[in-house]
C-alpha cells in the first residue's frame, strides 16, 4: 500500500481517476508535464502499484480493460527520460500484456514527433495499434473523446467538462478500499489453492 499524502505530488503526476469509459473500462490518467520528485525506483513501483489495481478491476481478465490518457500539455523532453519511458513499456508489455485497451495520447507538442519516433520501436504492434493521439482544437479528436467517455466527468485536460481538481485524501481512501479487497481477493485464492 502507498502513503498517498507522503507522494501527494507523485499521484497528482499519474492516478486511476474515479470515473470509467462508456465500456466500463478503467481509466488511467498521466500528468506528464508535472516533473516527477521521486527517484525512478519509486515511480516503477508506483506504476507497477497502480498497474496492479487495474488488472484488478479486470473481472478476472486482463484483455482490454484500460484507457491509458496521457496529456502532454506542456511536455519537454526532460518531462519524460526516454530510458523511463523504455523501462515502463518493458513492464507493460511481459507483465501485463493485452490490459490496455486504448492509450489516448492527448495534446503533444511539436517537439513530441522526435521522441515517439524513437519511444514506438520500443512499442509491440498490438499495443501501437491502441494509441491514438487528440487535440483539444480538433472535432475529430473530440468526437473520439465524446464517443468514449461522459464529457460531464471527463477531465478539462482531455475535453471534458469536469474541472474538479484530485482531492487526495477522497482519492487515497478509494485506493484502500482497493486495497483491502485485493487483499482479501488474494487470500480467498490462497485458501482455495490450499484447499
Amino acid at each position: 500500500m502507498l502513503d498517498f499524502a507522503g507522494i501527494e505530488h507523485e499521484v497528482r503526476r499519474a492516478y486511476i481517476p474515479d470515473y470509467l469509459d462508456k465500456n466500463g473500462r478503467t481509466v488511467f490518467v498521466v500528468m506528464t508535464s508535472i516533473k516527477s520528485l521521486t527517484s525512478t525506483k519509486e515511480r516503477m513501483k508506483q506504476l507497477v502499484y497502480n498497474l496492479e489495481n487495474m488488472a484488478m478491476n479486470s473481472d478476472g481478465t486482463q484483455e482490454e480493460n484500460v484507457i491509458w490518457m496521457c496529456n502532454f500539455r506542456g511536455w519537454t523532453l526532460s518531462s519524460t527520460p526516454l530510458w523511463e519511458t523504455r523501462e515502463s513499456l518493458h513492464i507493460i508489455q511481459n507483465y501485463y500484456p493485452g490490459l490496455i485497451g486504448a492509450a489516448i495520447l492527448s495534446n503533444p507538442p511539436k517537439i513530441f514527433e522526435s521522441f515517439w519516433k524513437i519511444v514506438k520501436r520500443f512499442i509491440e504492434p498490438t499495443l501501437e495499434e491502441k494509441v491514438k493521439f487528440v487535440y483539444s482544437n480538433n472535432s475529430d479528436s473530440q468526437r473520439i473523446m465524446s464517443d468514449m467517455f461522459d464529457m460531464d466527468k471527463l477531465e478539462s485536460a482531455f475535453g471534458g467538462r469536469n474541472t474538479a481538481s484530485l482531492d487526495i485524501s477522497k482519492y487515497a481512501e478509494r485506493m484502500r478500499r482497493r486495497d483491502q479487497l485485493r487483499g482479501a481477493c488474494k487470500h480467498a485464492n490462497s485458501n482455495i489453492s490450499s484447499s
